[in-house]
């Protein structure tokens, strides 16, 4: 009966992730999250009315990882999340930081698919109400940029940590997607697009250039200041006099400059790019979901405005739907093919496809609570939000439950995209169950107190172990082994009965032991 059961417990742990289709649906119940991880420092403007220079700021994220997952390599998406460049709640909106009940859901279903998730902040700061629009330009198109800047350092943080740390949340940095919400659509957008800093004096009707007062423009975005797109290099104020800084006063630091900022896909819900200028062929496939009529961030063409009575004019952007033409034109997403679909994913694909004008990646969707329900897949608690009047403007008929439905269709857009884009079956294709006899396996002594030594036949050296108890529940995990042999320290674990679990080349096995 003790064998069965064991055997029973091994053919769960072993066969749910591919009979429940992993990255494309709920796989794993519980999610396990590691707060305000500290992916890198950069100069922050927020502080600047107070102590009247940029100061350093750690830029943190939560991590969210599916509980009792083994997969040696796990896909990674990076989280951007709303609120207008601005702290909340002093934006006036519902959201604006990485624990917005939206992005907290976001990751929570991206972590029970399989994916690992982290929820990141970037930095804020810009002056929407200034009374001068150059300056409302300005300020808003160096905000964007920071959040460029941060994003391009997160990758980088993700990739040190597989060189320097062990890889410890076992990223496949080949599989890394920037996804972001509101504002944060527009860094997941931009981080793909604006590549080079030339685009940026480059743009449209001259769009990001300031009168120098004497017939000349001066670019609203200065790399020696700023530091370069990709925040590599460092960024110090000259003395340039219209720059309310200090001179020498440090505007970017560098962060990982020894690692790359390429990623795999951007996934947008409800943003805008800078310009359409700055798609070019060969950038990233882009996934995006947007509602048409959104007053904040225009659906084909438009401007930004500030909320205000009367509105404020910013800047004209472009949004999901050109940015998805031009991806489509160019080949961008061409390796979007959703072939791997439940029925749920279908219902959505056709849904997207009889609206988005054959725009591959691109999925219209449409609020209940009227045209200007431009985020209803956003959600608050009432009760303690103090900007929650501003919601209902936008969002009349918000529910947990109507957020649920369209994070819901959402999810079952995005992850057969995601799915087919980055080739996620090369990560699911390894879990055939291989017996313990015919790979020889050694476990010695069984019980034990100390340790337990392992040893497997020398065609299947050892990719992993996972250590689980007998609720089914992830009690350690040992990676980058890559061994026919190994020693278990067992004495860190309470005594009492354990399955192990082995990753290996083509295929997964296990073992039970006794712990005295």
């Amino acid at each position: 009966m003790r064998r069965f059961y064991f055997a029973a417990l091994f053919l769960a742990l072993t066969v749910t992730a591919s009979a429940q289709r992993l990255f494309l649906e709920d796989v794993f119940d519980n999610v396990t999250v590691t707060p305000n991880q500290i992916y890198g420092v950069n100069a922050t403007i927020l502080a600047f009315p107070v102590v009247g220079q940029a100061i350093p700021q750690p830029l943190i994220m939560d991590v969210y990882e599916p509980q009792g997952d083994v997969s040696p390599l796990r896909p990674l998406v990076i989280f951007w999340h709303t609120g207008n460049f601005l702290p909340h709640p002093q934006n006036g909106n519902i959201g604006g930081s990485l624990r917005d009940s939206c992005a907290v859901e976001m990751c929570k279903r991206l972590a029970r698919s399989g994916y690992v998730a982290a929820s990141a902040d970037y930095r804020l700061g810009w002056n929407p109400v200034a009374s001068s629009k150059d300056e409302r330009v300005l300020t808003l198109i160096n905000a964007a940029y920071r959040g460029v800047q941060d994003a391009n350092t997160c990758v980088r943080f993700w990739k040190k940590t597989v060189v320097e740390f062990g890889n410890p949340f076992r990223i496949d940095t080949n599989r890394i997607v920037h996804m972001g919400e509101g504002a944060g659509g527009y860094v997941g957008l931009n981080v793909g697009a604006l590549d080079a800093y030339v685009k940026i004096p480059t743009a449209s009707n001259g769009k990001f250039l300031l009168s120098d007062g004497q017939g000349g423009f001066v670019p609203m975005v200065l790399e020696g200041v700023n530091g370069d797109i990709e925040a590599k290099k460092v960024g110090i104020n000259p003395g340039i006099p219209f720059l309310p800084f200090p001179v020498g006063d440090t505007l970017c630091y560098p962060n990982h400059v020894e690692y790359s900022s390429k990623f795999a896909v951007g996934v947008n819900l409800g943003g805008a790019i800078g310009d359409s200028a700055w798609v070019d062929p060969g950038q990233p496939p882009v996934i995006s979901v947007h509602t048409p009529y959104d007053p904040f961030a225009p659906y084909k063409e438009g401007l930004v405005l500030v909320p205000v009575d009367p509105p404020l004019e910013v800047v004209e952007v472009q949004g999901s739907y050109l940015v998805s033409y031009l991806a489509n034109l160019y080949g961008n997403n061409l390796s979007i093919d959703p072939t791997n679909e439940t029925s749920l994913q279908y219902e959505v694909t056709d849904v997207a496809n009889a609206k988005n004008d054959g725009l591959e990646g691109l999925y219209p969707i449409y609020g209940t609570g009227g045209p200007f329900d431009s985020a209803p897949w956003q959600y608050w608690d009432p009760a303690t939000n103090v900007n929650s009047a501003t919601g209902y403007l936008t969002n009349p008929d918000m529910t947990r439950e109507k957020a649920h439905e369209y994070i819901d269709s959402i999810m079952a857009f995005v992850l057969p995209r995601l799915y087919s884009t980055m080739d996620l079956f090369e990560l699911t294709s390894t879990n055939e169950i291989i017996s313990s006899e015919d790979i020889k396996m050694v476990t010695y002594p069984n019980p034990a107190s100390v340790e337990v030594f392992i040893g497997v036949s020398k065609e299947y050296p050892i990719r992993s172990i996972g250590v689980y108890d007998l609720k089914g529940s992830l009690v350690d995990f040992i990676s980058g082994i890559n061994n026919n042999y190994y020693t278990l320290k067992v004495n860190k674990y309470l005594p009492g009965q354990y399955v192990l679990q082995f990753q290996f080349d083509n295929g997964i096995s296990a073992r039970q032991i006794v712990v005295k």
